[in-house]
């Protein structure tokens, strides 16, 4: 399986009142992409063959209001996008 996690927007909602980070989740085939869309429980939405998920969080769990994740901005991001492929592909094989 293969698939590439990108953080593309992450902030705060005025709209929902609430921190969110959109995902973007590429090189998906038809398959994978059904899978994802159905077993998905957040906000998604398709486009060019790429799935944008959008997490919406309390503020107490954004992740990007912690310390760590402005003292090395690029790491932190780097380490959000690995633990969102690993929770994708534990999605996809449940």
């Amino acid at each position: 399986m293969r698939l590439k996690v990108k953080i593309r927007e992450h902030g705060y909602s005025d709209e929902y009142e609430s921190y969110y980070v959109t995902y973007q989740v590429s090189d998906l085939d038809k398959d994978t992409l059904e899978k994802l869309k159905e077993r998905l429980e957040d906000p998604v939405m398709v486009k060019c063959d790429d799935l944008f998920l959008t997490v919406y969080f309390d503020d107490e769990f954004y992740p990007f209001q912690s310390d760590e994740s402005k003292r090395n901005p690029a790491d932190f991001q780097a380490r959000e996008e690995l633990e969102m492929t690993a929770y994708l592909v534990d999605l996809l094989e449940g």
